[in-house]
């Protein structure tokens, strides 16, 4: 499969109140480690920087940047999602999630991938997923038994996944969205 030349996502900036307390969380429940840490002069003086990484081909995937208010009425980022390599490392930060206390955690399916949902220290919500072998129309948000073993939640997830609209294979659904995109020919 091909991907469309000239860009790739790379990386996301937020702003925070308490970069200490979001670097904490970051790197201790999600195992993102701290790459720098510096300032840059910002328009209202200093702001503090902390560049974090899970992997090593790159500097960053979050930068943490000071300089968000105490109150703030709206929350402009809808979510922060990381793909999980395997259904056992999601389940496995479900479990971790949960035991570090975060606010609204919501294991959920959306029909083509399983989904754990939950706030950070500052209530951004955070998505970690995994992409299950098929694909349903969306949307498609249904709350899912992740205490189950995670042969029995697949099991679970491709039974509910086969009623629902759109059901076909992801490699068909991705052919499709290639010729869509210009990329293959029909």
């Amino acid at each position: 499969m091909t991907t469309r030349p000239g860009l790739r996502f790379s990386h996301i900036g937020f702003h925070v109140t308490d970069i200490d307390r979001q670097a904490e969380f970051y790197t201790s429940v999600l195992d993102f480690t701290e790459t720098d840490r510096g300032q840059l002069p910002g328009p209202d003086g200093p702001l503090r920087l902390v560049f974090l990484s899970r992997d090593p081909a790159e500097h960053h995937q979050l930068v943490l940047v000071s300089g968000r208010p105490e109150r703030v009425d709206f929350n402009v980022i809808n979510q922060i999602s990381m793909k999980a390599d395997s259904l056992q490392t999601l389940v496995d930060f479900h479990r971790r999630v949960k035991q570090a206390g975060v606010r609204e955690l919501a294991p959920v399916t959306h029909g083509n991938a399983l989904s754990v949902y939950f706030h950070d220290p500052e209530g951004n919500r955070v998505e970690l997923y995994w992409d299950l072998p098929w694909y349903v129309s969306q949307p498609c948000r249904v709350a899912a038994p992740f205490e189950l073993p995670p042969e029995e939640l697949l099991a679970w997830a491709e039974a509910h996944a086969r009623g629902m609209p759109g059901f076909r294979p992801r490699a068909e659904w991705q052919r499709d969205m290639a010729q869509r995109m210009g990329l293959a020919s029909p």
